[in-house]
């Protein structure tokens, strides 16, 4: 397994999906390559309970 993922599916689709009420990750490419080290968007519950869209490495 080689840990690489790729993201061509529009924020606003992702925020949808998992029902974030926020973006905080900024106006993103698309990412064909995503490596373990890198920067990529998440969605997670923040600390009021609401889950937000955000980026992680």
């Amino acid at each position: 397994m080689c840990n690489l993922y790729s993201l061509v599916t529009p924020q606003a689709e992702i925020r949808e999906s998992f029902g974030a009420a926020a973006n905080r990750t900024g106006n993103l490419p698309a990412m064909p390559g995503i490596f373990p080290d890198q920067w990529a968007p998440i969605v997670r519950i923040s600390e009021d309970g609401e889950r937000v869209m955000e980026m992680c490495r």
